[in-house]
C-alpha cells in the first residue's frame, strides 16, 4: 500500500503548504533527505490558535495543534517529493510554547508523533526533540519541524 493510500485510508487529506511567513522556502531536498521548515498551525492559512500551553492552551488542545504542524509539514514533503517518495521518517522536532512551570512537552508533541505513526507504522519510528521555549512565531503555541528520507 502507498502512503496515499494509507493516508485515504486513514481520513487524512494533506492540507495546501502554507505560504511561508518568512524569507525561507518550506521543504529543502538534499540527497535522500528532506528537511522541513517549521510548521505552525495554520488551516487554510490562518493561525487557528496562539497563547501559551499550560496557560491559555491545555496540553491535549497543544497535541492536536502539533499533529496539524505535523501535517502541514507532511504537505510540505508532498508538494517537493510526493508523499509516496518517503521511506522512512527520521526526525521530528516540536517545540512548545509554555506557560511558566509547563513541563508536558513530550505529551504535546505526541500529538504529532502519533500521528506520524499512524501514517507511517514501523516507517514512521523516529528520533525526537520536544523543546519549551518562551514564544514562537505569530504567538503560536506549537511549532514542528521533520526530516525524513526519500528513495
Amino acid at each position: 500500500m502507498s502512503w496515499r493510500e494509507r493516508l485515504t485510508e486513514l481520513g487524512i487529506e494533506l492540507p495546501t503548504v502554507p505560504a511561508p511567513a518568512g524569507a525561507y522556502i518550506p521543504a529543502v531536498r538534499t540527497g535522500s533527505l528532506v528537511y522541513t521548515a517549521g510548521q505552525v498551525p495554520f488551516v487554510d492559512g490562518k493561525v487557528v490558535a496562539t497563547g501559551k500551553v499550560g496557560g491559555d492552551i491545555s496540553p491535549e488542545q497543544g497535541a492536536d495543534l502539533a499533529r496539524i504542524c505535523a501535517l502541514n509539514a507532511l504537505a510540505a514533503v508532498d508538494n517537493l517529493v510526493g508523499i509516496n517518495a518517503v521511506t522512512r521518517v527520521v526526525k521530528l522536532v516540536g517545540f512548545v510554547a509554555s506557560a511558566e512551570g509547563f513541563g508536558g512537552q513530550p505529551g504535546v508533541i505526541n500529538g504529532a508523533s502519533n500521528l506520524i505513526g499512524e501514517i507511517f507504522g514501523d516507517a514512521g519510528l523516529h528520533a525526537r526533540s520536544a523543546v519549551g521555549v518562551a514564544e514562537l512565531p505569530l504567538n503560536v503555541p506549537v511549532e514542528v519541524e521533520l526530516i525524513v528520507e526519500v528513495a
